[in-house]
C-alpha cells in the first residue's frame, strides 16, 4: 500500500477514535443521551494507547451487547464500557490474525498544519501558566519551531507529545497530597470494582494509569498534548 494511504488510515482511525466509540456504545445501548464515565474515557484511552484498532473496539462493543441481549435473565443494564472489555480484546486478537483491507476507507479527516500549530501554541501557553513545567513547555516550543518538519510524520509527532504527557503526569503526581491521591484511587476502585474479575492484569494496569493520569491533568488544569485531544 502506498505510504500516503497508510498515513490516511492512521489519521482516520486516530482522529475518530473517541467519538466513534462513544457513539457506537450509545447506539448499542439504545440510549443516545447516556454519558460515559471518567473510567470509560480512561478505558478508551488505554485501548488507543495499546494500539487496539478502532474496528476491533466497535466489533467488541457489538458482540458484548449481542451476548447481553441473548441472556434470558438480565439483572441490570449495561452501564459501563468496561462491560465490553473482554469482547474488545477478543476482537482485537481475531483481527490480528486476519487484518482486513483498508481499501474500504474512502475519506480521511485531515490534521491541517495550522490546526496542529494552534493546538501546540495553546498547550505551550497553558504549560507556561502552570508553575514547574518549564522543561516540558520548552519541549513543546521546540516542536513548534520545527513544526513543518515534524508535520511530515504525524504519528511520530504524536509519539513525542505522548512521551511529554507521560513525563508531565509523572511530575504532577509527585505534587499530589496523600489525601488527593487517596481520593482518586478510591474513586477508581469504586468504579472498577464490578469489572476487576473480567479484565486481565495488563488491562487493569493500563486502565488504572489512564484514569489516574486524567484525574491528575484535571486536578492541576494541565493541557493534553497528544493530537488525540486537538479541538
Amino acid at each position: 500500500m502506498p505510504e500516503d494511504d497508510d498515513d490516511g488510515v492512521w489519521r482516520l482511525n486516530y482522529f475518530n477514535y473517541f467519538t466513534e466509540v462513544e457513539e457506537h456504545f450509545q447506539r448499542s445501548r439504545a440510549t443516545a443521551l447516556f454519558l460515559l464515565s471518567p473510567l470509560d474515557w480512561a478505558l478508551i484511552e488505554s485501548w488507543k494507547n495499546a494500539g487496539i484498532p478502532l474496528e476491533a473496539v466497535l466489533r467488541g462493543i457489538q458482540v458484548a451487547f449481542d451476548q447481553w441481549r441473548a441472556k434470558k435473565h438480565k439483572t441490570q443494564m449495561v452501564n459501563s464500557l468496561t462491560y465490553c472489555a473482554q469482547a474488545v480484546m477478543k476482537e482485537a486478537e481475531l483481527m490480528a490474525k486476519n487484518v482486513p483491507s483498508a481499501a474500504a476507507v474512502e475519506q480521511e479527516p485531515a490534521f491541517p498544519l495550522e490546526s496542529v500549530r494552534a493546538h501546540l501554541e495553546k498547550s505551550h501557553e497553558a504549560l507556561l501558566r502552570a508553575a514547574g513545567y518549564e522543561e516540558i513547555a520548552t519541549g513543546v516550543a521546540g516542536l513548534l519551531n520545527n513544526l513543518e518538519e515534524h508535520y511530515a510524520n504525524l504519528e511520530e509527532l504524536d509519539q513525542r507529545l505522548t512521551a511529554m504527557e507521560d513525563k508531565m503526569a509523572a511530575l504532577a503526581r509527585t505534587r499530589l497530597s496523600d489525601e488527593d491521591l487517596f481520593q482518586m484511587r478510591r474513586e477508581l476502585d469504586s468504579q472498577l470494582r464490578p469489572y476487576r474479575g473480567k479484565m486481565t492484569a495488563d488491562q487493569l494496569a493500563r486502565l488504572e494509569k489512564s484514569f489516574l493520569d486524567r484525574k491528575v491533568y484535571e486536578h492541576y488544569g494541565l493541557p493534553r498534548l497528544s493530537l488525540f485531544y486537538m479541538g
